[in-house]
């Protein structure tokens, strides 16, 4: 039950930066309930197709796609009285990226892939919503500006510390939210402190 809730959760939280995504550009209501809704489950949704799990997790369970609506309206509701932080958004992704990237790894697990794989899984989980996100609202995919602070990198991490505390027989829950505590924690101290990968450039080509 507690990883069945955690889930809607985090489909909440990634439908909150999906609703504010879609405020900032000043979409229609329809227009909101897509963006939240490709936002929360487009991670999972790659995951299941890739993995061969039928039927899809939102199409299995309709209750995410309501949980996905009611947050979105929420939101709009909520920002209609009050305005939001300017790092709201950042932050409302930071901690989808943490509970979908661990739930992602855990399901990877559970279909019997290598570990690799199932980082590779879970980071994809985690990221993959936001880019549809950014690409419908006509924005370069948060992953791949060399002006954002550690984002997958922050979910690699994560999901490393729970399959390494797992391999060293820390039981699945305590790793798991250690996993989840660690991508908010690197994300958050990335965002506050402006922490980046080094950004590859070439040098221009000489006349």
């Amino acid at each position: 039950m507690i990883p069945y809730l955690l889930d809607l959760v985090g489909v909440a939280v990634f439908a909150i930066s999906g609703a504010l995504a879609a405020g900032r550009k000043s979409l229609d209501l329809l227009g909101v309930v897509v963006i939240a809704v490709v936002t929360a489950v487009g991670g999972g949704t790659l995951r299941d197709v890739l993995l061969d799990r039928s039927p899809i997790f939102w199409v299995a369970d309709p209750v995410y796609v309501l949980v996905i609506a009611g947050a979105a309206m929420a939101t709009v509701a909520w920002t209609r009285r009050f305005h939001p932080p300017e790092k709201t958004l950042l932050i409302a992704d930071a901690l989808g990226l943490a509970l979908f990237s661990v739930a992602g790894a855990q399901i990877a697990q559970d279909a019997g892939v290598p570990p690799v794989i199932a980082v590779i899984m879970g980071t994809m989980t985690g990221t993959a919503g936001g880019m549809i996100r950014d690409v419908l609202t006509n924005e370069i995919p948060l992953i791949l500006r060399s002006d954002t602070e550690l984002y997958a990198t922050a979910a690699i991490a994560g999901i490393t510390l729970y399959l390494v505390l797992g391999w060293i027989g820390v039981p699945r829950a305590p790793s798991a939210l250690s996993g989840m505590a660690a991508i908010t924690g690197l994300r958050l101290a990335a965002i506050l402190g402006n922490l980046k990968l080094p950004v590859f450039s070439l040098p221009p080509e000489k006349p």
